[in-house]
């Protein structure tokens, strides 16, 4: 149900893959990506993460709506708060995480790629929050994040609608930051981790720390997160070698130290 491929750049390639249900996220689907989201987190060697979905029609169409078939109230909010935590997971990676959007998002599977901190989408697909359809709102995560990402009157349009966009209106508006051919999306997406990879590892951790943890509060706070954050790259080998590799006009190797 999921594939982790990591490549020697020292990034991994998350593939969901369930496409007889379009990638949607079963409990027993939510047990084995949880296990891979612990890997990834507890591997200090990978740099940058892509997820994505095996296929072309389906990046993930969110929650398994079939498997709630018999559920009592109470199993079905236990169900969307599972995928809320999976999906919070997905945020809490340390390293930079791009979703390579390569069929439709919708629900659950959008909210997913929103936690992501950065998605590039085939310009074929459409994606949407089309819970208020089914008479129920976004639950993982959806009401909180999309409006930070794209504002607020544009999440609410989507939202409180439940209609679907195109990848073209998703990329005018700040859902996704690059749209390409339906083939290309996985290609372009490891194009964009290797050079985000060949950055500093603690850097780029702490650059996403700052910025996520910055966003939430007022200036003056986050202010303050990055310099903590800056600080924590000053002692690090990584640091003295890439003012080394600088001067001597070379391509610095990190270690991630």
């Amino acid at each position: 149900m999921i594939d982790l491929n990591i490549l020697e750049e020292h990034i991994a390639i998350v593939s969901l893959n369930r496409p007889e249900a379009a990638n949607a996220m079963s409990k027993p689907f939510l047990h084995i990506f949880n296990e891979t989201i612990d890997k990834l987190a507890k591997n200090p060697s990978i740099y940058c993460t892509i997820i994505t979905g095996a296929g072309e029609k389906a990046f993930c169409a969110g929650a398994d709506l079939k498997e709630r078939k018999g559920m009592s109230d109470q199993q079905v909010v236990e169900a969307v708060n599972y995928i809320g935590e999976t999906i919070t997971s997905v945020e809490k990676l340390p390293m930079p995480v791009i979703a390579a959007l390569n069929g439709g998002a919708f629900g659950g599977g959008l909210e997913l790629a929103i936690a992501c901190d950065i998605r590039i989408a085939a310009s074929h697909i459409k994606l949407g929050l089309t819970e208020t359809s089914l008479a129920i709102i976004p639950g993982a995560g959806g009401t909180q994040r999309l409006p930070r990402l794209i504002g607020l009157g544009q999440a609410k349009r989507m939202i409180y609608t439940g209609k679907t966009i195109t990848a073209e209106e998703a990329l005018s508006i700040g859902l996704v930051e690059e749209i390409a051919d339906g083939k290309e999306v996985l290609e372009k997406a490891i194009l964009l981790a290797r050079s985000i990879a060949c950055n500093g590892p603690i850097a780029l951790k702490q650059a996403k720390l700052a910025i996520n943890r910055g966003i939430e509060t007022d200036i003056t706070t986050g202010l303050t997160i990055e310099h903590l954050a800056y600080k924590e790259t000053i002692p690090t080998k990584d640091r003295v070698e890439g003012l080394q590799a600088f001067r001597e006009k070379r391509k610095p190797i990190y270690i991630g130290e």
